[in-house]
């Protein structure tokens, strides 16, 4: 485990301006020299981004967005949101390729594009990879990330402001993890395909499971879905892996 390793709290579509406010309890964790160089980011919906920038403006917390439309330039595409105007309002990463959103639609070659956009607008990418239960169950796991990768990073030269999120699709909201010895492999697995790259875990990480997370030594951090709504679970998190 290294130190400096990434907590990225995905809020997914929950929240309101009220709940923002859950956010101050770990503003203030954020402080303590103890954990100082835990790197801390909040992807809430894009209605909350600016106010969380406002509240974390005199810490270390970094604020994302969740997703981003693949057009840098401005155009007539009415409800989407495209990386300038989410540099615009002061937030420094997007999550791009979640499980979620290629169920939506989004193909490998959409993704591509994305990542392209936000990479020339400065912004810091949150890469997202994963295969099905079946996919699992035929023992196509690599084969399948191997595709993601390749595509998604397709004519991608510097990946050095990209994470690479491994989130197992049949893991996400199920309470299961993959078991220790297949995630430490398939973490290897990306590792050696995308060299000097961090890669992080996602997929139902919460305070009960992370000592068994914390176990494996390549994990460079967590994208948090649920437990990260909790400001409490979110801290224990963090408490635990550094313990």
């Amino acid at each position: 485990m290294t130190n400096n390793m990434f907590f990225i709290a995905n809020w997914k579509m929950f929240g309101d301006f009220k709940s923002v406010n859950s956010i101050k309890k770990v503003i203030k964790f954020s402080k303590s020299k103890k954990f100082s160089k835990a790197q801390i980011i909040y992807c809430p919906p894009y209605t909350l981004i600016s106010n969380f920038i406002k509240l974390v403006k005199n810490s270390k917390i970094k604020i994302g967005a969740q997703n981003c439309h693949h057009s840098q330039n401005p155009g007539p595409f009415t409800g989407s949101i495209n990386v300038d105007l989410i540099k615009s309002i002061g937030a420094k990463y997007v999550i791009i390729g979640h499980s979620e959103n290629r169920r939506m639609g989004e193909s490998n070659k959409l993704i591509n594009h994305k990542i392209k956009s936000a990479l020339k607008s400065g912004l810091k990418v949150i890469f997202c990879i994963g295969e099905t239960l079946e996919e699992k169950r035929k023992k196509v796991t690599k084969k399948v990330l191997n595709n993601q990768l390749k595509l998604g990073l397709n004519k991608i030269k510097n990946t050095k402001n990209i994470l690479i999120a491994y989130e197992p699709i049949w893991s996400i909201g199920s309470g299961l993890i993959p078991k220790s010895n297949e995630l430490l492999e398939t973490i290897h697995f990306i590792k050696k395909k995308i060299k000097k790259c961090k890669v992080l875990y996602g997929g139902s990480v919460n305070p009960k499971n992370i000592n068994e997370l914390k176990s494996i030594r390549n994990i460079d951090g967590y994208l948090i879905g649920g437990a990260s709504q909790d400001p409490k679970k979110f801290i224990d998190i963090i408490k635990k892996t550094y313990i």
